[in-house]
């Protein structure tokens, strides 16, 4: 029976990065785990793979059979499809505890800070493991991505000094320089197809019976986005048709301004009252607002409950 590590359907950095550095960990410690990944990589994403030399895990959406260690996620809506068929070994993760369930004891990792990476850092401390020099970098971004370079109220001090020992290994000088670098990366939005835009940082959640859709879009400068929001609209609107979500939401946020623009399709009345603002022609600015973990669904999940 094949085992694999896994992160989240739409991965981003800390899904494709923590199924890696995962991957490489088990593997020091006797157990043959394959990376993979439930779709393809970001832009970023793949600027972190280029930049330290790894290709993207492999591309699998079908693990009936198979055993998973589960990363950056304990949702079945974000889980393979037929996860129900797999043998749940571990979950990995720093989000709050979801609707994934197993049939056997497993390893659970899970903890309230910044990103995935952070986690699977203290793994590799308390096995005693040394983490290589290309994967520290990876690991590096993938933390400063979902920390948004330090800037998230998710990010906490075990995750900036987790980043300060991993850029020693890594070699890396100017981390906060390459963060930026990154979100430049991110930021690069023009000449996208509005489904890949909308898509590229997308999940479903189930909120008490209710599907709902929450993207984000992280770029340095909101205006990137004055003339593509009519068409932005316009595909989550369609999206929404295809998926039957009772409302989709796509977070524009601004990590210079620190702040979020929400788009909103659907259910009006349910952002107002989970964020106390009116909406304005489908639009909601939510000041201080970067993290859709932390600030984002707790608030819908409140107001649907």
């Amino acid at each position: 029976m094949a085992v694999y590590a896994v992160g989240h359907k739409v991965p981003d950095s800390d899904s494709i990065v923590g199924a890696i550095a995962l991957a490489h960990l088990k593997n020091q410690i006797g157990e043959d785990v394959i990376p993979s990944r439930l779709g393809e990589p970001s832009p970023e994403t793949q600027f972190i793979l280029d930049k330290f030399g790894y290709e993207a895990p492999l591309l699998k959406m079908s693990y009936a059979g198979d055993s998973l260690y589960i990363v950056d996620h304990s949702d079945v809506a974000l889980a393979p499809d037929d996860v129900d068929q797999a043998t749940l070994l571990g979950i990995v993760d720093h989000h709050k505890l979801g609707d994934l369930t197993s049939g056997t004891p497993l390893e659970c990792w899970i903890r309230p800070v910044g990103c995935s990476n952070t986690v699977i850092k203290m793994m590799y401390d308390f096995h005693n493991v040394e983490i290589p020099k290309d994967i520290a970098g990876m690991m590096l971004c993938a933390i400063l991505s979902d920390t948004v370079v330090f800037k998230s109220p998710t990010c906490t001090t075990a995750d900036i000094r987790c980043v300060e020992v991993l850029a020693e290994i890594a070699g890396i000088e100017d981390y906060k320089a390459l963060g930026m670098e990154m979100f430049e990366v991110k930021s690069a939005v023009l000449g996208t197809p509005m489904r890949d835009l909308v898509m590229r940082d997308f999940k479903n959640f189930n909120m008490n019976g209710n599907k709902i859709g929450i993207g984000q879009l992280e770029v340095l400068d909101l205006a990137i986005f004055d003339e593509m929001k009519p068409d932005l609209e316009a595909e989550i609107a369609k999206l929404r048709d295809e998926e039957g979500q009772h409302a989709v939401f796509l977070l524009l946020t601004d990590i210079m301004k620190e702040g979020s623009e929400l788009l909103i399709i659907g259910d009006e009345a349910l952002a107002e009252k989970a964020f106390g603002h009116t909406p304005v022609e489908g639009k909601i600015w939510l000041e201080g607002v970067l993290s859709r973990k932390k600030q984002v669904v707790p608030p819908l999940e409140k107001a649907l409950a």
